[in-house]
C-alpha cells in the first residue's frame, strides 16, 4: 500500500482538507509538513463545521497526526485551535498529536513586522495573512529562529536571543518601532512552554519507527504549487516550498516514502490576494461562481477572485510537483452554466505559449486561449458514483484529464465527506 501526499495544484484554497478528512479514515498518520497557520481547511461532516489553519486535518478523525520540521508553528494560535475544537468535541492529546520539536516558532514580532511590511509596501502588497509567516521563515534560513526544543531550555536562550534582536531591532527601528521587549517575550514563552512541551517529540524518529512498521502515512500539504516559493508566481507567492518534494524535507523521511502524489484542483480556478490570474472574470460569471462555491478565505475571510479553469498551470503544477493523480472539487459549482471555458494556452504578443511565463511584466500581459465546451443542466451536487454525473460533466472531466496530462482519481461534489467519487484509489497504488 502506498503512502499520499496531498497538495494543491492551484493557488491553494482547492479543498484539500476535505480530501484529506476522507483519506484520512484509512490513513495510519496524517503529517503537515510545510505553511504555517496561514493556510484555511474547512471541512464539513454532517451538521458540523471544522475550520482549522494549523492542525492536520486528520485530527478531526482521531488519525495520529504530526506537525512536521517544515512548517512554522505560533505556539498561542496553537492553543487557540485546540482549545476551539476540543469545544466542538475533539478529543486531542498528546497521544494524537505529535509536534516536531524542531519546528520554529512564530513569535509576537514576526506578526508586527508582517503587518509594518505589507503596509508600507503600497502597490507592492504581496496579500499576506499578516500572521507573521515569512519572517519566522526568515529566521529559520537566518539560522536566528527560538524552536520548538528551546521552550524546555528557556535558561540558555540568551545566544539566540542576541542573533535575533540584533536583526529584528534595527528592521522596527526603520519603521519607528521600539525594540524588542526581552524579558516580556521569556514570560510570554515560559507562560506558553507547558502547554506545547507535551506535544513535542522528535517527529523524525517516529515517523521512521511507523514506516519500518508499513503504517500508511498521508502527507499533507498547505497552499499550492502555484504560490510555492520556487515555482510559484513570484513574487506573490507564500514563503515555502509547497511542492511534494517538500513533504520529505519537511517531515524528516527520504522521497522514497513520499508515494502516490493526489494534486487537489477546482473545476474552475479561485485566488485570494494579489498576483497574476489569467482566466479571472470580472463580471457577472466571476461573481456567480463566487457565490455558488462560497469563495472567501477560510484564515482571512477574504472574497475570492474567479475565473474558469486554467489547464495550462495545472499542468505546470502537475510536472513541477511529480503529481500522480488529481482530485477535481467543486465540481457541482459548474452546475447550470449553458457552456464552460477552459483555458488551453496563452498568447503574448505575438507568441503563444504553452506555459506560464516567469517574468511578473510578461505574467500580467498574457492572455488565455479558451475552448468552450457545453455545459449541463442536471446537478452533480451529493454524486457519490461516475454513474450519477450528466454525460457533459464526464465529457469535462475527461477533457480535463487531456490538457493536463494527468488523469482524475478522485472528484469531489459538495464540501460534505462523503459526496467524493474514488476514480483511482491512491492507496492501493
Amino acid at each position: 500500500m502506498a503512502n499520499v501526499a496531498v497538495i494543491g495544484a492551484q493557488w491553494g484554497d482547492e479543498g484539500k482538507g476535505k480530501i484529506v478528512d476522507w483519506l484520512a479514515e484509512r490513513a495510519d498518520m496524517v503529517v503537515r509538513f510545510q505553511g504555517g497557520h496561514n493556510a484555511g481547511h474547512t471541512l464539513v461532516v454532517g451538521e458540523n463545521v471544522y475550520k482549522l489553519s494549523l492542525l492536520p486535518s486528520g485530527i478531526v478523525r482521531g488519525t495520529p497526526s504530526v506537525i512536521g520540521n517544515g512548517v512554522v508553528l505560533d505556539p498561542w494560535h496553537l492553543r487557540d485551535e485546540i482549545a476551539k475544537l476540543t469545544g466542538q468535541g475533539v478529543a486531542i492529546s498528546p497521544d494524537t498529536l505529535i509536534i516536531a520539536d524542531t519546528c520554529p516558532l512564530i513569535l509576537p514580532f514576526h506578526r508586527d513586522l508582517d503587518a509594518l511590511r505589507e503596509d508600507a509596501s503600497g502597490a507592492g502588497k504581496i496579500g499576506t495573512t499578516r500572521r507573521g509567516i515569512g519572517p519566522a521563515y526568515e529566521d529559520k534560513v537566518g539560522r536566528r529562529a527560538i524552536r520548538v526544543c528551546d521552550l524546555a531550555h528557556l535558561d540558555a536562550l540568551a545566544p539566540q536571543l542576541d542573533r535575533l534582536t540584533a536583526h529584528h531591532d534595527a528592521l522596527r527601528a526603520g519603521f519607528g518601532q521600539p525594540p524588542i521587549d526581552r524579558e516580556r517575550l521569556l514570560a510570554e514563552l515560559r507562560e506558553i512552554a507547558d502547554f506545547v512541551l507535551p506535544y513535542a517529540k522528535p517527529a523524525w524518529k517516529l515517523l521512521a519507527e511507523a514506516k519500518a512498521k508499513g503504517r500508511r502515512m498521508l502527507f499533507e500539504g498547505a497552499q499550492g504549487v502555484l504560490l510555492d516559493i520556487d515555482h510559484g508566481t513570484y513574487p506573490f507567492v507564500t514563503s515555502s516550498n509547497t511542492v511534494a518534494g517538500t513533504a520529505a524535507a519537511g517531515s524528516g523521511l527520504g522521497p522514497s516514502a513520499v508515494g502516490f502524489v493526489l494534486g487537489i484542483a477546482k473545476a474552475y480556478t479561485t485566488r485570494v490576494g494579489s498576483g497574476p490570474f489569467p482566466t479571472e472574470l470580472e463580471d457577472e460569471t466571476g461573481e456567480r461562481l463566487g457565490v455558488r462555491g462560497h469563495e472567501f478565505g477560510t484564515v482571512t475571510g477574504r472574497k475570492r477572485r474567479c475565473g474558469w479553469f486554467d489547464a495550462v498551470l495545472v499542468r505546470q503544477s502537475v510536472a513541477v510537483s511529480g503529481v500522480t493523480g488529481i482530485a477535481l472539487t467543486k465540481l457541482d459549482v459548474l452546475d447550470g452554466f449553458e457552456e464552460v471555458r477552459i483555458c488551453t494556452g496563452y498568447r503574448l504578443g505575438d507568441q503563444m505559449l504553452d506555459h506560464f511565463p516567469a517574468h511578473a511584466a510578461d505574467q500580467a500581459q498574457v492572455e488565455p486561449v479558451w475552448e468552450t465546451m457545453p455545459g449541463w443542466s442536471e446537478t452533480t451536487a451529493g454524486a457519490r458514483s461516475w454513474a450519477e454525473l450528466p454525460a457533459q460533466a464526464i465529457k469535462y472531466i475527461r477533457r480535463v484529464e487531456e490538457l493536463i496530462q494527468c488523469p482524475v482519481a478522485l472528484v469531489s461534489t459538495s464540501p460534505e465527506r462523503e459526496d467524493t467519487i474514488l476514480v483511482r484509489d491512491p492507496f492501493a497504488d
